[in-house]
């Protein structure tokens, strides 16, 4: 393959939000040159770090909050699937990654000078949540970051294409820019692309969130797991647009008394879970479906009404609400569930590493279990800025000692991909917050005829991520023949105390997608 241009990094990072960033600062304070490649702009708004509102979970010294508590609430969350061991590091670590976040920059919320305020969110059982403008956490965290970042090798506009190995490990990754296609020969790699919300037709992640790791992931042999759990946010405004981003209402809304009722003022979660309103996102979420599939109805609505000062409280809600024409000091908010979070992703261990030497993973594309079958609210924040820091500390020091190989060169591979409109609207048909078999047989058939592509340009690369990642997510589903966290089959309402597994897909050679024995899976 003829490329246009060579350069040469230590590390190179593949991201800009909260674990890309935190793993570019570790490599660049460890003495290691890194690259840090953005297939987007700079502007506000491109990660879904900037998005998120509700906060970081984090235990804090002197409060009547334990390490312990914060691991049994994220254990509850997941369901089962959850790795103890990877929960107790992070949420451990939780204290130290926050505060050296506030030496970049950072300011949150004060209850009262020198004390951070705090919040509850569905699923915790301890007010545990700090937070940053109200609801604009992630804004604050993106800023400190990226001012924090200001100095470093940063490219826009630059897609990773394929992250390019050998039998030893990483060499390097193809890359697509204004000057055409080239390669950067380092020894180590991170994915930091984020989520994959773009698979559905409305979503409150960026423009970006086109499961691009997960696809370079599974092209580089590297398997992924629990990727059939995908988090529907309950709370998605619903401004009766056609697709496309939407805002999220944050449930620390919920957290501080705002309740979820129907049209009719009925509520939706009464006698569905003990916590009601401030049960886990996956049965929230459930319950909003359900009741909108009872009444025909299309949205439910979030009652914020009777929260004191909820204008000042939750801005950015009430900015987005009132740009929709809705004023939630007065009116309810029609919401209706959302594609959000990706539970799962690349297999990685805590710190990042992949089972490929020199290639890591950090964030939302990652599955280090901590999320298991469903994220606890705000955990994400958290696990970034843990798992961002440790992989760039552990691809540094790998860097340093594989030296500097050089990426051997062969014709980018065919990629197929469906038309995403077409896409999306099959998977949010068949693949949404209830799957049913047949749905997800009739998904497979079809991913499984998309035509070959070219990768040359931005959209041809993320039609054929969105494609490749369909296909392990509907693998996964298929294969999973219970209901369990954000993962719900019509067919099999119940969890299957047998399947309490998690489930690993990889690619085969002709680009389709085989999932592994759940015994296989560590």
């Amino acid at each position: 393959m003829t490329t246009n241009w060579q350069q040469r990094a230590d590390v190179v990072v593949v991201g800009t939000g909260v674990a890309g960033l935190a793993a570019a600062l570790a490599v660049h304070r460890a003495g290691r040159r890194v690259v840090v490649l953005s297939k987007a702009d700079r502007r506000p708004g491109a990660t879904a770090t900037h998005y998120a509102q509700g906060g970081i979970a984090v235990v804090l010294p002197g409060n009547d909050d334990s390490v312990d508590a914060h691991v049994a609430d994220t254990l509850a969350a997941g369901a089962g699937l959850c790795d103890p061991d990877a929960v107790e590091s992070i949420v451990s670590d939780g204290y130290r990654a926050v505060t050296e976040l506030v030496g970049d920059g950072a300011r949150f919320d004060e209850s009262q000078p020198g004390r951070w305020a705090l919040t509850r969110e569905g699923g915790h059982s301890r007010r545990r949540i700090v937070h940053a403008g109200g609801d604009a956490t992630g804004a604050e965290v993106q800023r400190a970051l990226d001012r924090a970042a200001a100095a470093l090798d940063i490219r826009t506009n630059h897609v990773a294409l394929r992250v390019l190995h050998d039998e030893v490990g990483v060499t390097g990754v193809l890359v697509s820019n204004a000057g055409g296609i080239g390669v950067i020969h380092a020894p180590s790699v991170i994915l930091a692309t984020g989520g994959l919300g773009h698979l559905y037709s409305a979503t409150t992640n960026p423009d970006g969130s086109t499961g691009d790791g997960i696809a370079l992931a599974l092209w580089a042999g590297v398997p992924i797991s629990d990727i059939e759990f995908i988090q529907f946010h309950p709370t998605m405004l619903f401004d009766g647009g056609a697709g496309g981003r939407r805002p999220l209402v944050t449930e620390a809304l919920r957290g501080e008394g705002a309740t979820l009722v129907d049209g009719q003022g009925n509520s939706v979660t009464a006698g569905v879970h003990p916590m009601g309103d401030l049960a886990p996102r996956d049965v929230v979420a459930a319950a909003i479906d359900t009741r909108l599939r009872l009444t025909g109805a299309r949205c439910v609505y979030l009652d914020a009404r009777g929260i004191t000062d909820v204008a000042t409280r939750f801005p950015t809600v009430t900015a987005a609400c009132r740009a929709a024409g809705i004023d939630p000091v007065r009116q309810p908010i029609p919401v209706l569930p959302g594609a959000h979070y990706s539970c799962g992703g690349v297999v990685t261990d805590a710190r990042g590493q992949t089972e490929l030497p020199g290639l890591y993973a950090a964030g939302e594309v990652a599955r280090t279990g901590m999320h298991g079958a469903n994220r606890l609210a705000s955990n994400s924040l958290l696990e970034g800025l843990v798992v961002g820091g440790r992989a760039g500390k552990a691809a540094a020091a790998h860097a340093a000692a594989a030296g500097h190989p050089h990426a051997a060169l062969s014709d980018l591979p065919p990629a197929t991909a469906l038309v995403r409109n077409d896409l999306q609207e099959l998977m949010s048909r068949d693949a949404s917050v209830v799957r049913g078999g047949d749905g997800l047989r009739l998904l497979a058939e079809t991913l499984s005829t998309a035509p070959v592509r070219n990768l040359a340009r931005r959209a041809d690369l993320e039609d054929a991520a969105l494609t490749m990642t369909a296909r392990a997510v509907a693998t996964a589903a298929l294969a999973r023949e219970e209901s369990r966290g954000c993962h719900h089959r019509a067919e099999y309402p119940d969890a299957d105390p047998a399947q309490a597994r998690s489930i690993v897909v990889r690619a085969t050679e002709d680009n389709a997608v085989r999932a592994e024995t759940p015994a296989a899976v560590c």
